[in-house]
């Protein structure tokens, strides 16, 4: 609530969260306000005690230090302590390359720290979009006058005036209303706007109907409100701060990467440290056995991981788009295949957000609706004049109560509805009430006789006529009938439609008629469910992935709407929770209710569906939650995987991971195919980019333990890893999942990226063949130059050069055949089609190019210290690279035969 309130004053600016059940007399006293306003003097006095209408943020970091935070973690520390060393090495002797490697370092470093902060900066918009939800202005009483007035500057005893269309800019309690309805989806879920009325009507304030929320919206009808929250202190304000204080759990796939690098770092700073005192000891160089040090920091960390993670994923992310979805946080896009479980509300989501009449059943019977079957005249009279919507060209048709505007939007297609309002205009309405339930219109008839128009809850018009339609015939309604009728309401009641009966009669006056009517028809609406919505649920559940409704909704609204959408069938019962019963349970109780197959939640708060959802990870599930509303909002947030509607709030689009942009649940399965592509593809480059790790550390070692002159420098590694092997490792991130990858579980947590497996495979067998090759064309060049065992070479010696030149050479074509073997873990590269995947050509042209110009390139020479070869040396490398496609191929069809120890250490 802005500034610190002094404990000296004669009202309270907080909540106590009892307006709703005490009287407005009371309220009024606590208020030290009136029903004719305040003065102008004493609202700013107000907004000095308790603020402004805003949202408070807490905890605000400067740009600067959030970015500076990026560069914390254990990798990005790693590398710029390696880029240090290798500036410490330059400045020591200068004119070795040791800057380059140090500006390249430097580099990987500000680019992995600058999108991770560029991704937590979009978080920060999440309270922006919360402040959209107050309207700019309001009309408020004061001085004794209707002003308009900025919605920031109502305070607390404000009397506010709400009318159809008004955004309401701060809670209060109603002090007037006629016919109000409220749309409190953006709060509670609920689907249906709410009749408003002054008195109250349940313990819990949101539920009860004498309240008005920040940020909801007037449907229908007018009044006016006494304002007691503002700004943070209002429902929608306590959201807002929810939603700041919940913490954003770490992707999985962060969570992996995460452990990768711990591994990896770990073995390159053993190994660094190890061979620096072992090289220390032998030589008794420092200087020398420092820049070995860094060489081997250098090629054992994967410098190229992150950005190349980073565009695959891009890559994945503009894949989904194309399928109607938007991917905000790159990561997610692997946390859609890992999902376990899948929260789903229930409005907008499952079903169209738009009220549509199901079923007609008269005294004939039943009309087929979808054959566009015609009704009575006299029916689509009632249903249009007895009605407070209206038509428009938006979306869903119309404005004003959904039931309602369903049923205009119905009667449109057999009658002309401006014809007919002007044909029978209104002498007077009797609004509908909670306790009456019903509506009632006195309306004149073009040969200037009267008729009374009536619609409402079935029970109640049922008590209210005497007789029924019948085939265009007036007959009277006799008991039998009027059991058998009751009996067809509930029957389109369990198919979870909304009934309205309507009758009508003759009139003599406008007043208002207790009975005597004539029966003439039930009209049942529905919320339709997304036609995808049931194949998609069916492909989440052979996917192993539990879809679980929650909705604010009435129980059995949701226990319809879930047989309907696949949810449950004939052998699993959902279970139902409501949100009084979630309240009861403990996390155990909670905890056990959750195993079930199927679980539908209605009647739940924005608090609970946080509980939920934080349940489901404690019990080990990976948590996507999709809504449309502020009330999603700090659930979608918590949640593993966010998912919003794009046509719901500003709020739920913020928080949420990704946004469908056609609103439709089977979006999120074919998202989640890609995540669970990616997973998979990640680990295939993985495998790949570790394989060059051994000959690129092997050098290294021999440099040290057998005096050889170094078969490869620090440029030419990071040429490997942030040049050679980008695309190729590139390309396997855009292979299509591997047979069918929708009729399996999700992967468990504990199947890591980097397993024994991976790294026995790209260590203990690929690494080692190309190693091999490389000292193969690196020997081959010395002693065809004529060197001899144990002679040292000067690093500006041309013979050295081109022998350097060679090992770089054939690390790169045994390269070649390991992105073509990496495209798959488990059935044959062969196939695979040649020109099915466009991008390994393009990443082993790329590869080749850049081989090329280290090789011949003068300029490029001087800065990776190479040198001119011919390709006969380059040839030599062939044979290794057919030897290395050929042993995994081995690998993969031992899998395939399930061979107990092939699988055992070389799947993964």
């Amino acid at each position: 609530m802005g500034d610190k309130v002094p404990e000296e004053r004669d009202f309270q600016c907080r909540s106590r969260g009892d307006e709703h059940n005490i009287s407005l007399d009371q309220i009024l006293e606590k208020l030290s306000a009136s029903a004719e306003g305040l003065s102008t003097e004493e609202a700013s006095r107000r907004i000095a005690l308790c603020g402004r209408n805003v949202f408070e943020e807490t905890g605000k970091q400067s740009l600067l230090i959030k970015y500076l935070k990026q560069y914390r973690n254990f990798f990005s520390l790693l590398l710029l302590f390696g880029s240090i060393l290798s500036f410490i090495a330059e400045w020591l002797d200068p004119g070795q390359g040791n800057i380059f490697i140090a500006i390249a370092l430097l580099g990987v470093v500000i680019l992995n720290g600058s999108f991770t902060f560029i991704q937590e900066y979009q978080a920060e918009r999440i309270m922006a979009s919360f402040k959209n939800l107050i309207p700019p202005k309001a009309r408020v009483l004061r001085d004794g006058e209707i002003k308009e007035i900025l919605a920031t500057e109502i305070v607390v005893g404000d009397v506010v005036y709400l009318e159809e269309g008004d955004k309401i800019p701060a809670d209060g309690r109603l002090i007037e209303e006629n016919s109000l309805k409220v749309d409190n989806s953006p709060i509670t879920g609920e689907a249906e706007p709410q009749l408003r009325s002054l008195n109250c009507t349940h313990p819990n304030m949101l539920e009860c109907r004498n309240m008005v929320f920040s940020g909801t919206l007037i449907q229908t009808g007018n009044g006016k409100a006494l304002i007691f929250g503002t700004g943070s202190d209002t429902q929608i304000g306590k959201l807002a701060a929810l939603t700041e204080q919940t913490s954003s759990v770490d992707t999985p796939i962060r969570k992996e990467l995460n452990d990768f690098i711990k591994v990896i770092s770990a073995i390159a700073i053993f190994l660094g440290v190890s061979f620096f005192l072992v090289g220390f000891l032998i030589q008794d160089t420092f200087l020398a056995n420092l820049i070995f040090a860094i060489g081997i920091i250098v090629a054992n960390v994967p410098e190229g991981l992150l950005p190349t993670v980073t565009l695959a994923l891009s890559l994945a992310s503009k894949r989904i788009a194309k399928r109607n979805a938007l991917i905000k946080q790159l990561e997610s896009v692997e946390t859609l295949g890992s999902t376990t479980v899948i929260c789903t509300d229930k409005t907008g989501t499952l079903t169209q957000n738009k009220m549509a009449i199901h079923s007609v059943y008269t005294g004939s019977g039943h009309l087929d609706v979808e054959k566009k079957a015609k009704p009575s005249d006299i029916f689509l009279r009632v249903a249009t004049i007895c009605n407070n919507s209206r038509l428009t060209e938006e979306k869903p048709g119309y404005k004003g109560d959904p039931t309602e505007g369903s049923l205009l939007v119905y009667a449109s297609e057999f009658t002309d509805i401006n014809k007919m309002k002007d044909d029978f205009p209104r002498l007077a309405e009797y609004p509908f009430d909670s306790k009456k339930q019903r509506m009632q219109v006195i309306s004149k008839t073009p040969n200037r006789e009267m008729e009374a128009y009536l619609k409402g809850a079935p029970e109640v018009i049922l008590d209210m006529c005497s007789h029924i339609m019948i085939d265009g015939k007036e007959e009277t309604l006799d008991e039998k009938q009027k059991i058998s009728l009751e009996e067809q309401h509930l029957v389109m009641a369990k198919k979870g439609e909304r009934v309205l009966a309507f009758a009508y009669r003759k009139a003599d006056t406008d007043n208002e008629y207790e009975d005597g009517f004539i029966f003439i028809a039930f009209a049942g609406a529905v919320d339709p469910p997304r036609p995808e919505a049931k194949e998609a649920i069916k492909k989440c559940h052979l996917a192993g992935i539990k879809v679980v409704m929650i909705t604010g909704d009435h129980p059995v609204t949701a226990r319809s709407i879930a047989a309907t959408v696949g949810l449950t069938d004939d052998h699993i019962e959902p279970v139902l929770i409501t949100g009084s019963e979630l309240e009861e349970l403990s996390t155990e109780e909670l905890a056990q209710r959750l195993k079930a197959p199927s679980i539908v939640f209605a009647r739940t708060s924005p608090v609970q569906k946080l509980k939920i959802v934080r349940a489901f990870q404690a019990a080990g599930e990976i948590v996507t939650m999709t809504g449309d509303g502020v009330n999603d909002a700090p659930a979608m947030k918590n949640a593993d995987m966010g998912v919003a509607m794009g046509s719901g709030t500003d709020v739920a689009r913020e928080a949420a991971d990704m946004v469908l942009l056609d609103d439709n649940f089977a979006t999120i399965v074919n998202a989640i195919e890609e995540g669970r592509t990616i997973f998979d593809n990640i680990k295939k480059f993985i495998a790949y980019i570790l394989t060059s790790n051994v000959p690129e550390i092997l050098p290294f070692i021999a440099f040290v333990l057998l005096a050889l002159p170094l078969p490869m420098n620090v440029q030419l590694i990071l040429a490997i890893d942030l040049g050679t092997d980008i695309l190729p490792a590139l390309s396997l991130a855009v292979e299509k999942g591997e047979g069918d990858i929708m009729k399996r579980p999700p992967r468990s947590r504990e199947e890591k990226l980097l397993t024994p497996q991976v790294l026995l495979t790209s260590y203990g067998i690929k690494g080692p063949i190309e190693a091999a090759a490389g000292f193969a064309c690196y020997f081959a060049v010395l002693f065809d130059g004529g060197w001899k065992w144990g002679q040292q070479l000067p690093f500006t010696d041309t013979l050295y050069m081109q022998a350097i030149t060679a090992f770089f050479a054939a690390v790169i074509v045994c390269q070649i055949a390991n992105v073509f073997t990496s495209r798959t873990r488990r059935q044959s590269v062969l196939t695979k089609g040649f020109f099915s995947n466009r991008m390994v050509l393009l990443g082993i042209a790329s590869e080749l190019m850049i081989l090329a110009f280290i090789i011949y390139n003068p300029l490029v020479n001087l800065v990776f210290n190479t040198a001119a070869i011919s390709m006969k040396y380059v040839l030599i490398a062939v044979p290794f690279a057919l030897l290395l496609l050929g042993v995994d191929e081995f690998r993969k069809y031992a899998i395939r035969k399930d061979s107990p120890f092939v699988t055992r250490f070389f799947k993964w």
